[in-house]
């Protein structure tokens, strides 16, 4: 028994010595790495091959018959798992599909490492995925997990063709990933009673886990802030690396939150609860039997929409279908009861270089009619002048009494007024690639991806 234990012992020594030199070499290579892959403690554990973000698991024995047969195999696999953490993929809860997740990762991460084009970790699996990463390429613009993700939710492959794909990209099991808090505690090697001693189980692991995702987030901040400065010369073979720190590091954005920014104060027919004194008014109906004392508020000040400027950049590098759907969101954050009056003065403004169209709705009537029939109008240059040029003449004509909002629906490439309008403006950018536009200081700048439209 002894032998066999000193067996398993050298067999596991040198199993973590393999891993070791994969995580060494990898430092060599991708120095802007080297935070990453020192977070991770090398535990054996119930799976081949796998990361929970703080350790990775690993069989002995099937890491030395990978090693054996493929020097790079043990690198590229490290790599990939190092990568998981470094886009936080293994912290997303909310999936409608976990297979299709676990398979948009592995593309993602095989995709950047094929990228980074380093000899120790082109694993022979790396020259059969080129097909399928260009046929990728020509249907997903950028490989980040979550638009690969989308992609196959809508055109989910057959379930052959599905199994064909995970064994391609597939180097560690995301079980890990999916674990309740009790099997998470387990990992840790505490016990149930233990872990509830310090303010509850689950509890506990809840922390636990946010305070790992946002190490791994700091992580990846700081990475992105050394490929985009000082790490400009692997910075040319990293694009894809690039765009998925920038797109897991980019502000999610509430669009209908950001318009109620907008809301002015006014009155609307609502009984004032906040100022109606019940105590007066049942005293009344229990003293005289249907005269009350204090008749209620008929009127209260609320949070609306009055007036208010859409403009929509009509050049010919907006798409028209995602200008349709942007009014479309508006209209529907607008129409909500408490954020929309029943008389508005609103302008939806289409402008290339010049002025194409303004419509001018003053209910919800006018507003559906505008939808049903809404037609783009220029597709020249972009020129962002126009727009305040016009609104200003329309303030002066008095069109506008009380002007409190100017949102600018655009792709970010035109020019801006140099002076400042003395009313708030917000530019709303769809930008697929996770650039961030400049702005004038006075203006007000919302990043969207077309999903979120």
């Amino acid at each position: 028994m002894s032998q066999l234990t000193e067996k398993q012992q050298k067999v596991d020594q040198l199993a973590r010595e393999v891993l070791l030199l994969s995580r060494n070499t990898l430092l060599v290579h991708l120095r802007f790495l080297d935070a990453a892959l020192s977070q991770l403690d090398l535990k054996p554990g119930p799976w081949p091959l796998a990361t929970d973000g703080e350790r990775i698991f690993y069989d002995a024995r099937q890491v030395l018959q990978l090693y054996r047969a493929e020097r790079e195999r043990p690198v590229r696999d490290y790599l990939h798992m190092v990568l998981h953490c470094v886009f936080r993929h293994n912290f997303v809860d909310t999936l409608l599909d976990h297979d299709c997740w676990d398979l948009a990762c592995d593309v993602a991460v095989e995709a950047i490492i094929t990228e980074l084009n380093i000899s120790a970790a082109a694993a022979g699996r790396q020259s059969r995925q080129m097909a399928v990463l260009e046929e990728l390429r020509g249907a997903v613009k950028d490989l980040t997990a979550e638009k690969l993700y989308r992609h196959f939710l809508d055109h989910r492959p057959d379930p052959e063709r599905f199994l064909k794909l995970r064994e391609l990209f597939y180097a560690d099991d995301h079980a890990p990933w999916y674990l309740p808090p009790e099997q998470r505690l387990a990992l840790t090697g505490r016990t149930g009673e233990s872990a509830s001693s310090d303010t509850g189980g689950d509890d506990s692991m809840g922390r636990a886990r946010a305070g790992l995702a946002q190490r791994w987030k700091d992580i990846s901040e700081r990475m992105q802030t050394d490929l985009e400065t000082f790490s400009r010369q692997r910075g040319d073979t990293a694009g894809g690396l690039v765009q998925n720190l920038r797109a897991v590091n980019r502000e999610k954005y509430d669009y209908a939150s950001f318009l109620r920014k907008f809301a002015v104060l006014g009155e609307a027919m609502k009984v004032n609860d906040d100022e109606f004194d019940y105590i007066f008014y049942t005293y009344g109906l229990k003293l005289f039997g249907n005269m009350p004392l204090i008749e209620p508020l008929e009127y209260k000040e609320v949070k609306r929409i009055r007036e208010f400027v859409i403009a929509i950049d009509t050049s010919g590098s907006v798409s028209g279908d995602l200008v349709q759907k942007f009014v479309q969101k508006t209209y529907n954050t607008l129409k909500q009861e408490e954020n929309f009056f029943k008389k508005i003065n609103l302008h939806i403004i289409q402008c290339d270089a010049d002025i194409q169209e303004d419509v001018k709705i003053t209910n919800q009537e006018e507003f559906d009619r505008y939808l049903s029939t809404m037609q783009l109008h220029g597709f020249g240059g972009t020129d962002f002048r126009p727009v305040f040029r016009y609104v200003e003449e329309l303030r002066n004509n008095r069109e506008f009494v009380n002007l409190k909002g100017l949102i600018y629906f655009t792709d970010g490439y035109g020019e801006f007024p140099e002076k400042q309008p003395e009313y708030p403006t917000a530019f709303v950018f769809v930008d697929e690639r996770y650039e961030i536009p400049e702005v004038p200081t006075w203006a007000i700048r919302l990043v969207l991806e077309p999903e979120e439209i």
